[in-house]
């Protein structure tokens, strides 16, 4: 159900409502755990993937509707999540299955939702929902199920009321989050598949600020051993790792509000280390170098964006999650604005074909690129995992020629 006119909407005190901060409304029913939640509504594309979705920390603060139409069929199990919880806010489906059929499951979807406190609501139109949000950009909002329906008198509230706590909500633009979703305690991940037991052929140190556990794996697929430290570190204890390469992980949040990173992120570049950055990587490379980043209507967010390599035309078809994107320019390559210069050159080397927006920066002068999508795919597509291989070629060039000099 959705209605512009909050006067004519009714409800019942078991159903489940959704309010938008520009006054739409839709009643449907709960779905997981009974109360209210609130936060940046946004959708994601993914027609599998959901239990990674959910345990994405790129999602803190955020209420996630899914365009796919029948959720929850394969259950949850305990391979495929992300990070130690759920992070999404609320979560918004129209089917979610009755049934769960998958011989990994260890249990359903909606009692994973209930047991970790996640507040949700289905048997909406999720369809019309998304074209408002693209429409009209992402914005605000909450859910709200059981008491959080009532008022002080235990009657129904109004809708009224409902909007209003939705508009306290702090907008995401401005948000440092970071902090928030970061490990509090460094933890190693050691060489793995082929390599397991051997000497690593390269040492990492990755800094989480909201990192998905593929991603540490994928390094260590390829024989490194990944030191995941939190946010919080400083350049000093970073060094005492004694690192081949420095990794930036995807996160939550708007960038502009991330200036320690960014320092800390500009020490690494002078000193010399091979850097790789993923999404929120991505953004603190370019705001390093001197570019701004902006927040985008409806950002991306799915297994399905296609984006192209520059420098060679290839598409791939890529994972993503992010609402905020670099404001470089396309086509050209052009000196860093940070200090007239101080990094060299540097270009645009990924476009998301969809909007042209900027996918991934590639420095010239000095051994840093980044992505703003999500190579280690989980879940998604594979096309993009040869960026871990060009980050250990990196290091490789790196160690070779301090061998050499």
């Amino acid at each position: 159900m959705n209605q512009y006119d909050s006067e004519a909407v009714t409800f019942a005190p078991q159903d489940a409502v959704l309010v938008l901060e520009d006054g739409q409304v839709y009643v449907g029913e709960p779905y997981g755990a009974i109360g209210t939640t609130s936060g940046e509504i946004v959708f994601a594309t993914g027609m599998t993937g959901y239990q990674e979705t959910l345990t994405d920390p790129s999602y803190d603060r955020q209420i996630v509707v899914q365009t796919f139409p029948h959720i929850g069929d394969t259950g949850i199990n305990e391979e495929d999540p992300e990070s130690s919880r759920i992070w999404v806010a609320g979560y918004v489906v129209r089917d979610p299955s009755p049934n769960v059929s998958n011989w990994r499951a260890t249990g359903s979807l909606d009692d994973d939702l209930e047991s970790n406190r996640i507040v949700g609501i289905s048997h909406i139109d999720t369809r019309k929902l998304v074209r408002h949000l693209r429409s009209a950009g992402v914005m605000r909002a909450a859910i709200f199920s059981g008491d959080a329906l009532l008022d002080e008198s235990g009657k129904l509230r109004t809708v009224e009321s409902m909007l209003d706590e939705v508009k306290a909500i702090p907008q995401m633009k401005g948000m440092s989050l970071y902090d928030e979703v970061s490990t509090g305690k460094a933890y190693t991940i050691e060489p793995c598949g082929g390599f397991e037991g051997k000497e690593p052929l390269f040492t990492v140190a990755a800094v989480d600020l909201g990192i998905k556990a593929m991603t540490p794996h994928r390094m260590a697929e390829r024989g490194c051993r990944v030191h995941v430290v939190p946010s919080t570190i400083t350049f000093d204890e970073l060094e005492a790792l004694n690192p081949d390469g420095v990794f930036f992980s995807n996160g939550p949040g708007d960038p502009e509000q991330a200036d320690p990173e960014v320092n800390l992120l500009r020490q690494v570049l002078d000193a010399g280390y091979p850097f790789f950055g993923i999404c929120f990587g991505n953004q603190l490379l370019g705001r390093a170098l001197g570019f701004g980043t902006y927040k985008l209507k409806f950002g991306h967010r799915g297994i399905n964006q296609p984006v192209k390599d520059m420098t060679t035309g290839k598409i791939e078809i890529t994972a993503h999650n992010h609402g905020f994107a670099v404001d470089a320019p396309i086509g050209e390559t052009v000196e860093a604005p940070f200090e007239n210069g101080k990094y060299g050159k540097v270009f645009v080397s990924h476009i998301d074909l969809n909007d042209n927006v900027v996918e991934g920066l590639q420095c010239v002068d000095i051994p840093a690129f980044s992505v703003q999508y999500h190579p280690e795919a989980a879940a998604g597509p594979h096309d993009a995992a040869y960026l871990f291989d060009r980050f250990v070629d990196l290091m490789r060039s790196a160690k070779e020629g301090n061998r050499n000099a």
